[in-house]
């Protein structure tokens, strides 16, 4: 009986937490630039539900994201308040020397090192949900997870999704929304506007008090036609008619709830491609098999767009640290490879970067970093990149954020990317005490920059 009586009261106590907490959504737009919504007008853009923060909430003038500035380790940050060299998640894909994971992503929940948003509105005794967003499957504290993963594009991939979503959640909320689920692997705004359709019918069906909602197609059209672009343009119009539906849905469900929109980069315009492992299978670095595939390595590079890691096979080997560094100096030294700094040691663990990297360069805005098989310098495959040190101005990130205790009207100035998910846990009236910084304030002072 007493075992009971205290499930009853801890039970009770968990619902008046609930009851106490302001609900919140986190809608991300992949590449959202922030003045983009800030200088809409001026850009020629019809942004009604993205510009309504700027009235009706609070904005940051750009946020300053961490190294690198890809998706996967932006978006982790976003959820842990912590840089990428303490969250544990590097870069989009997963380090592979060998080449052998066919291109596999930071997909797992479980390389997360730190707490998240997710773990903290659980632990507070809420109800999580999640659509799309990036390093989720297998998340534990998610009560109803759509996470996102793909390998072809084959139908297989759907039955795979279906597998690793919460059990019965895509039929459910097919049945609800009359259409079939968006495949991982399709970046395009249908797919976006489908995503926005199943959160919406989740936040009817399930009304959990934190959701996040992942939106892609800005940044696949960026990378394909360029920031800026008319047809990035139009594609961001229609992401916002998204927004203005998931925000009224929330509201719906959670009249006073907390509503955040945030981006994890911004973009550059690219005219040139680099491949970083040419000049290390030459200095035999990487040792290339008969078959053409890696046989072994002592250092190689780990690619994030306009960025690199270098990792070496015995990071305390001074010999080994050496030859690698004067390569990269002789690479700098030639203006066609587009390397604008390199840094090692203690600069990278002061920009919080991944662990395993001995070296970090960056390049030239114009440029990005290539496959194996590419040229060693040659023209770029897309029009637009990030992925860049987080010192530069253009790679600059947007938060957005109405609700109970945001002064309207209000500019937050320069933020650090790691202060949006504890500023998230206080308005879910619960905490993130592994955050590298604290929250920001939303009505006095905001939070100082990096």
């Amino acid at each position: 009986m007493r075992g009971a009586s205290f499930l009853v009261a801890a039970g009770l106590l968990a619902s008046a937490a609930a009851v106490s907490a302001e609900p919140v959504m986190l809608i991300s737009i992949d590449g959202l630039r922030p003045g983009d919504v800030i200088e809409a007008e001026k850009r020629g853009l019809k942004l009604p539900n993205l510009t309504r923060f700027l009235k009706d909430g609070a904005y940051a003038s750009g946020v300053v994201g961490v190294l690198p500035t890809v998706t996967y380790p932006s978006h982790t940050t976003l959820l842990t308040g912590a840089s990428p060299a303490r969250h544990g998640v590097g870069s989009n894909y997963a380090f592979d020397p060998m080449l052998i994971n066919q291109a596999g992503w930071f997909w797992y929940a479980s390389d997360i090192k730190l707490p998240t948003l997710w773990d903290a509105a659980e632990k507070a005794g809420y109800k999580a949900a999640n659509v799309h967003w990036p390093v989720s499957v297998g998340a534990k504290n998610v009560a109803w997870n759509l996470p996102q993963y793909w390998r072809t594009g084959h139908a297989d991939d759907a039955k795979l999704l279906t597998a690793l979503s919460t059990p019965g959640l895509v039929a459910q909320l097919e049945a609800d929304t009359g259409k079939s689920y968006a495949q991982g692997i399709d970046e395009s705004i249908v797919s976006d506007e489908n995503r926005g359709d199943f959160a919406i019918a989740l936040v009817k069906r399930y009304k959990p008090d934190f959701i996040t909602v992942y939106l892609t197609a800005l940044d696949h059209e960026q990378h394909a036609q360029g920031p800026g672009s008319d047809k990035a343009k139009a594609i961001l119009e229609k992401i916002d008619a998204v927004v203005g539906k998931l925000v009224a849905a929330e509201r719906a469900a959670h009249p006073d709830s907390v509503i955040a929109v945030a981006s994890d980069h911004g973009f550059s315009n690219t005219t040139t491609d680099v491949n970083l492992f040419a000049p290390f299978i030459k200095a035999g670095l990487i040792t290339l098999g008969a078959d053409g595939k890696v046989a072994s390595w002592e250092a190689v590079p780990w690619p994030s767009g306009g960025s690199a890691a270098i990792v070496l096979a015995r990071p305390d080997d001074q010999a080994l640290a050496a030859r690698v560094r004067d390569l990269l100096a002789t690479l700098k030294a030639d203006p066609a490879n587009k390397i604008a700094t390199i840094i090692e040691g203690a600069q990278i663990k002061a920009m919080g970067g991944m662990s395993q990297a001995s070296f970090f360069l960056d390049l030239m805005p114009d440029a990005s970093t290539s496959g194996p098989t590419s040229p060693h310098v040659g023209p770029s495959g897309s029009k637009g990149m990030h992925g860049y040190f987080p010192a530069s101005p253009l790679m600059r990130s947007t938060f957005l954020i109405m609700g109970p205790g945001v002064s309207p009207g209000r500019n937050l100035g320069e933020i650090d990317m790691r202060a949006i998910a504890p500023t998230l846990a206080a308005a879910l009236k619960t905490s993130l005490p592994t955050a590298d910084v604290g929250p920001l304030d939303l009505k006095g002072a905001s939070a100082a920059k990096r």
